[in-house]
């Protein structure tokens, strides 16, 4: 079964949907990568950790979860990850700093 809602990655589409489901840290983390705009290293850096928290490397059209779609998905692995939204936050960051090193060498 096919769902238009399932991507290959986590999509930033998604990422509005997701500004509920934890605390005030995660709501405006969400809400700063929101303001930040599209393909912006904010973005880029909560796709990076979406995509790590889903598993999306390992999702596949048969799947429970590409049958849900990714939005869903993405809530699920919210709901189940066991840290605080502080520890989502440094994740964040840590993936931030990921993308701003993979743009530095990939710039030189």
């Amino acid at each position: 079964m096919y769902n238009p809602e399932t991507d290959l990655i986590f999509p930033p589409r998604a990422i509005h949907a997701l500004s509920t489901e934890r605390g005030a840290s995660w709501q405006e983390l969400v809400g700063t990568v929101k303001k930040s705009g599209r393909n912006s290293l904010d973005e880029t850096a909560f796709v990076l950790i979406m995509a790590r928290l889903d598993a999306c490397g390992t999702c596949n059209a048969d799947s429970f979860r590409a049958m849900n779609g990714c939005t869903t998905c993405a809530r699920q692995s919210l709901k189940r990850f066991r840290g605080s939204d502080e520890e989502l936050v440094r994740l964040f960051q840590a993936a931030k700093g990921e993308v701003e090193l993979y743009i530095q060498k990939k710039g030189h």
